[in-house]
């Protein structure tokens, strides 16, 4: 096999072009089979094979540098630069990251994870180049859905003043996670089948050549002028505009012509744009015939295309798509906002039955919050769904323009809490920490699937910033019995006793019925509270709990800094400084990818490191008596 001839950056140079064809399949075989077995993004790589060989035929890995704007698509890189024996553990706990990682590789100059950085993230590296007197490549890669998102322009402005080479190259798809939307789109179509302007350049172009002495240089003035036959012919031209060139569009499957494309970009003593035509999913037919569905994918069958694991109940992203719709049809001033995520968090059902109440951003999370700020303003009442790990890209536009006017916009925060395989970029762990630091938001924390219902029906109601903050994957069903309405600010007594209290959030609650059914088996007495909302936290429950619980065990799936068990933690220390308390949340740090079981596990949030830490740090039966009975004679 040629792919076994690869095992660094500079392997593929020494390979014939014959052979250079042969690589491309093989990695393309060698892609389905490995993430069939570990799931992973698979249809966005499958669309830049040829690209990435180009890239590392033409520079130098890794005194070039290059940057995958979101990184999912970077597996041929990692192949390359000779990473191919790490992708049996690609995605698991402890093995390869999905995404580009500087740790791992010299070959990745940049973490990357969200949407709309590379061309920020190049320039950079390229003004520190500068800057230090060094000579090298920076090349960013952008895709076309990527490239709706505000910060890529607010770094094209930038880019423009270059005046040293720096390399954009434009991955057009026409297909990011989900279907593009808005102007951009509608600009890059137009330039996609400008085969007039293609044909008369080509045209041109030759007659030119054929002048001579003179014919060379009238076509590199030409191809110089700003104002020249693509500004008559191509709507717009964006990019010239902006100050930077423009090359393109390039066949992204056809490694000679990226090759001399990339070679004549690196030529220019500016910012220039490659524009590079690719089909997501190429060479895996299911893939190609779905590419959102082969997006990022759970282990599959290689010849059906099909997923192995199937799900027996419905997720909470399923139950949320469900409860909107119905409550839309019921009230017309209900409408969804999305960050070019109707998939992923369950609006594409709202959006068939829905079409005119249904909005598509694009990557574009703080326009998304602030236009759903303006129809709240104006009398409708906004559902901006969102992933926790995306929230934070809209924090001023919450702070700004949601909260300091107070207006009903409803936050359907999913994958809140440890998402697993897409590691730190994608963790939601923060969520409760940096929505509770603002005025006038409040954050419900639903137990199961039941109250996620409940939860969405009373935000809709409720009038003012609400986030909904619910975990990915499949819904809890345990709990049934327990739906006491929801009043606001109040959290729900499930099982009262005494001694120790399980003071738990959303996911914990759960989690908390396990630890308390291990101190039962152990013949301790325990309550079990489910705190509900996380701001503001019920105080008259707290004040309940204290006068029967010498202690007090408050549990989340967040950051412990600024989440809710520190403020539970401080109104306890301040009024009832007798009680003890014990935080259960994550660490102050960056999760990394893996197994989410494996995760809570390792970070100290499941039933059994709990109950370990208990018997570590307080269940000492001798003392713990003699403390509690001095305590009530106090």
């Amino acid at each position: 096999m040629i792919l076994e001839l690869i095992n660094g950056p500079e392997d593929i140079k020494r390979l014939t072009k014959q052979e250079l064809d042969i690589l491309g399949q093989e990695i393309r075989d060698f892609l389905v089979e490995k993430i069939s077995v570990t799931g992973g993004h698979l249809a966005s790589n499958l669309g830049v094979v040829e690209l990435t060989m180009a890239i590392y035929l033409t520079f130098d890995l890794p005194k070039d540098k290059v940057i995958w704007d979101v990184g999912h698509q970077s597996y041929t890189h990692k192949i390359l630069s000779g990473r191919r024996e790490e992708f049996d553990d690609l995605r698991q706990y402890g093995g390869m990251s999905g995404f580009p990682k500087r740790k791992e590789s010299p070959c990745d100059s940049f973490d990357t994870g969200h949407s709309s950085t590379s061309v920020s993230a190049g320039l950079g590296l390229a003004q520190a180049r500068d800057v230090l007197g060094e000579n090298h490549s920076v090349v960013s890669v952008i895709g076309d859905g990527a490239l709706t998102g505000g910060m890529a322009y607010e770094a094209l402005n930038n880019a423009a003043r270059m005046k040293k080479n720096f390399i954009i190259i434009l991955n057009d798809n026409n297909m990011s996670i989900s279907e593009n939307v808005g102007g951009m789109s509608t600009y890059l179509n137009s330039i996609r089948t400008g085969e007039g302007y293609l044909g008369l350049k080509k045209h041109v172009t030759s007659i030119l050549s054929r002048i001579p002495a003179v014919g060379d240089q009238l076509i590199e003035k030409i191809s110089r002028t700003k104002n020249g036959i693509k500004q008559l012919l191509i709507p717009g031209m964006l990019f010239e505009n902006m100050g930077i060139t423009y090359l393109g569009p390039v066949d992204g499957h056809n490694i000679k012509a990226l090759s001399r494309a990339l070679n004549d970009a690196r030529k220019l003593d500016h910012t220039v744009l490659v524009h590079v035509i690719t089909q997501k999913g190429r060479g895996y037919a299911p893939a190609e015939n779905n590419p959102s569905k082969f997006h990022g994918v759970e282990p599959f069958d290689i010849l059906t295309g099909e997923f192995k694991k199937e799900k027996k109940n419905p997720s909470y992203t399923d139950v949320f798509s469900k409860t909107i719709c119905r409550l839309a049809k019921e009230d017309k001033t209900i409408v969804a906002v999305t960050a070019a995520m109707p998939d992923g968090t369950g609006l594409k059902r709202f959006a068939r039955a829905f079409p005119s109440r249904f909005f598509d951003v694009g990557i574009a999370e703080e326009h998304g919050v602030t236009s759903a700020a303006g129809m709240a303003a104006g009398g409708l009442k906004p559902v901006v769904a969102v992933y926790s790990s995306f929230l934070q890209r809209g924090y001023d536009q919450i702070l700004h323009d949601v909260c300091i006017q107070n207006l009903p916009v409803v936050f359907a925060v999913d994958r809140a809490g440890l998402v697993g395989s897409d590691g730190e970029t994608h963790q939601g762990i923060f969520d409760l920490s940096f929505l509770s630091a603002i005025p006038n938001m409040s954050v419900f924390a639903p137990k199961n699937l039941w109250e996620l219902i409940d939860g969405l029906e009373f935000a809709l109601s409720y009038g003012g910033p609400f986030a909904l903050r619910y975990p990915r994957g499949e819904a809890y069903k345990g709990l049934k019995e327990f739906r006491a309405p929801i009043e606001f600010g109040k959290g729900e007594m499930l099982y009262e006793e005494s001694d120790i209290a399980l003071l738990a959030v959303g996911s914990m609650v759960s989690t908390g019925e396990h630890v308390r059914e291990k101190l039962k088996a152990e013949g301790w007495s325990c309550t079990l509270a489910n705190g509900r909302f996380v701001k503001p936290f019920d105080k008259g429950m707290v004040d309940r709990l204290v006068k029967k619980h010498w202690l007090i065990v408050t549990m989340e799936e967040n950051v412990l800094q600024g989440g809710y068990g520190l403020a539970v933690t401080g109104y306890i220390h301040e009024h009832y400084p007798h009680v003890k308390v014990m935080n259960i949340a994550l660490p102050d740090s960056y999760v990394e990818h893996g197994n989410v079981s494996l995760l809570r596990k390792g970070l100290g949030i499941d039933s059994d490191s709990v109950m370990w830490r208990l018997k570590k740090e307080y269940l000492d039966t001798e003392r713990q008596n003699a403390e509690w009975k001095e305590m009530q004679k106090r």
